[in-house]
Formats: structure tokens, sequence, C-alpha cells
């Protein structure tokens, strides 16, 4: 059981919860929801210690163990095999069988065993770090976005394996369906207050609609009682027939506490600035070969496209079947083994990969990061970029290394 007691957090100007107080009982999987840069990941670091709250405590039983899904593509095994090994507890460290039931699940081949982590594409390599907690059974289980690069089939049987889960889960993910179908609680962070329930999203979300619904109608209620109160006391305040019902509701006024307009919930609002493009044709692919292995069996095999001006194309297939291989070769990051690829004089194209939130410096601020990776831009440009993705004022001095999964790539979005 894990107790949180009258916790804080906050970066500078940015508030992320105050006076937090929750309990994760045995057994129990609760779905860690709320905005981007609410608090939700800073919640997890908190837990596992990598991070210290401002006030107040968690307080964590002894001999309790943590399993924190990482982000950082790191190994120092040569196999994925041995490297996956890694997560097994000491009593269990010549059960590999294990480990290979793990990484089956969520898609690897038995041909890919004996292969070094680092030949696998980015998705494979997170997807490694997830099946090191898993085989390593915590007593806590703490997943930041686990679907994150899963295929369909992985992600049915990480639901299969979620609902099995005997010990306590947090999870975090923007796969609304995909959380209710695992955890038994909810714990949302709004308004820098947050709330356990049990029971999905859904019914949290319901409820807090319903009361700040009844807080709206209540303090407009409020407001007109107030306001024909102080009407009242204008009117008749130097009526010596009526002063004491004045002095009356003069004091009540005094006492009764106001309530304040809920402030509204900064929603990120942005447009990629259109460029004029006068061809029809923006860019043609003829018979496009890649292998990263520089020969035959090719990962793309002759492949012919064509995009034309204001086409939207969503490319679908199983993992490790060359989806973000083909957008890196259109996107010129790789250059083909056979074939050409033709594009108009006035393409210009962004590229937003896997792994591009590792070409992320840590220990840059926000606005060093946007200033040193936008060509010709001034801090007054940076600010305002910052400012566009919800990080105003101060919050565009926060580091890299301390924001969510979200927030990273909102940075590089701008």
């Amino acid at each position: 059981m894990i107790k949180a007691l009258n916790l804080s957090k906050s970066y500078g100007e940015q508030i992320l919860f105050t006076d937090a107080n929750f309990v994760i009982n045995p057994g129990e999987r609760v779905g860690l929801v709320g905005r981007n840069g609410h608090g939700k990941t800073t919640l997890l670091r908190l837990i596992t210690g990598q991070e210290h709250p401002d006030s107040g405590t968690i307080s964590i039983p002894k001999n309790y163990s943590l399993g924190y899904l990482e982000q950082h593509l790191q190994f120092s095994r040569p196999t994925l095999l041995e490297e996956a090994c890694l997560g097994l507890p000491a009593a269990q460290k010549y059960e590999s069988w294990r480990v290979e039931k793990i990484l089956f699940g969520l898609g690897f081949t038995k041909s890919g065993l004996q292969r070094p982590p680092e030949e696998f594409s980015g998705g494979f390599q997170v997807r490694l770090n997830l099946a090191k907690v898993l085989v390593a059974e915590p007593n806590l289980l703490l997943l930041d976005e686990p679907t994150n690069y899963l295929d369909i089939t992985s992600i049915r049987w990480l639901i299969r394996f979620l609902q099995g889960w005997e010990h306590e889960l947090m999870l975090i993910t923007h796969d609304r369906s995909f959380m209710d179908s695992v955890i038994t609680h909810t714990l949302g962070i709004h308004r820098q207050k947050m709330r356990k329930i049990a029971g999905e999203t859904e019914k949290y979300y319901t409820q807090l609609a319903k009361e700040e619904e009844i807080y709206e109608k209540t303090r407009l209620n409020e407001e007109k009682k107030r306001k024909e109160t102080e009407l009242f006391i204008n009117r008749f305040r130097y009526k010596a027939t009526l002063s004491s019902r004045v002095q009356s509701r003069i004091k009540m006024l005094e006492k009764a506490a106001k309530l304040e307009k809920l402030a509204p919930i900064e929603e990120l609002e942005f447009s990629f600035p259109e460029e004029f493009m006068p061809a029809k044709v923006v860019m043609q692919a003829q018979d496009l070969s890649f292998s990263y292995h520089k020969k035959e069996p090719f990962l793309i095999n002759s492949l012919n496209i064509t995009v034309e001006k204001n086409d939207r194309i969503g490319i679908i297939g199983q993992n490790g079947k060359g989806k973000s291989t083909l957008l890196k070769l259109l996107a010129d990051k790789l250059g083909p083994l056979g074939g050409s690829i033709t594009r108009h004089p006035g393409l210009k194209t962004g590229y937003f990969g896997q792994t591009n939130i590792e070409q992320l410096d840590p220990d840059k601020t926000i606005l060093e990061e946007i200033i040193a990776t936008t060509p010709n831009c001034t801090p007054q440009q940076a600010r305002n970029i910052s400012g566009a993705f919800m990080f105003s004022g101060d919050l565009s001095l926060k580091k890299i290394r301390v924001l969510s999964g979200g927030e990273k790539s909102r940075v590089l979005l701008g």
C-alpha cells in the first residue's frame, strides 16, 4: 500500500498540485488522468524518488518494489534476450522462458532474440524496456504511455496481461479505451487537486462535470443574491427605520465567502502555416528499395507512390514492416538503396518521428531548445512559440529533463 499525504509540487509559477492525498490499496489498478502538463508524470517521478515534493510525504512500505517504464533507450547487453533478462528477479534469473513469453507477447520473434537491441526500431526498443519492467513483477507497476509504438495485437496482449496483474498498478495513457479495460480505480489531477474514485474514467469525468455545473449554478445564484443585498444596503443605508436590517445584511455580506468563477482550462490551439504550392504533384517515389543491411531481403522493395497537393495519407502495417522507414526515406532522413524520390523544388517537409524526443537536450530549457533548433529565431519569437504551446512566462524556463512525454512532444511541434 502507498499513501500520499499533503503532497504539493510546483515548477516556478506553475503549481501542479497542492495538499494532495491518496492511497493505493493492495491489488488496485489505478488510471491516472489529467491534462498534459498537470503533473501525471511528475507524480510517478515523485513515487520513484526521481523528484522530490515541495511539501508532504509519500509512504512506501519496506521491501516494497517499484517498476517504472523508462523512456530512455540505453542498453548494456549484446542481445535482446540478455537485455530483457536484466529485469528478472534474482530468484528467477535463470528462467529465461518467462522473458521469452513476454517478448513474444509484445511482438518480438524468436529469430530476433539474439539480435543486438540497437538494431531494432525505436518503437521496438521501447517495447524492450516495457518487457524488462513486466518480467520484474514489482509490487507497484508504474506505466507511462505503455501503448506507444504497440500494434493492435500487442495492445490486446498487454490488456490481458494487465487484467491478470495481481499487484498494484498506476497507469498513464491517452488511450481511454485501453485504460478503462484495465483499471479498477481512477485518480484524477484537476485544478491542482487530486481525487480517486472506484471505476472507469467516464465515471470520473461525469462526476467532475456535474460538480462544476452545480458549482457554477450556485455561484451565479449567490452572486445574484449578493447584488440584491448590496442594492438593499445602498438604497436604505441612511433610512433610520431600517438601519438594523441594513447593518444585519452588511454583516451577512462580510461573513459570506464569495465563490470565485472557475478559471478556464487552457487549451492547445495551433495551426501549421500553409505554403503556396503551385504543382499538383509534390513528391513521387519510383521503384524505391531499402534495407538496413544494404542487401536483400529488402524491407521496402520496388515501391511506387505519388503524393499530390492536399493529400492526407495514412500508412498502416505490422510493426517492423517499414512504416517509419518509409517516412524517413520520404523526409530525406535516409537514402534509398534503389529507385528515386523526386520532390517539387518548393516543397518543405517537417518530420516528427518515433524517437524525436530523444534528440532533445535534457539540460536545456524549453526556450533554449526552441532557439537552438529554429533557424534565425530571436528570444522574443521563441517566447511567442513557447506561449502558443502552453509554456508561457516562467514555464518556458523549465528544463527538458523534467517534462512529461506529452510536454516534450509539444516542444518538438514548436
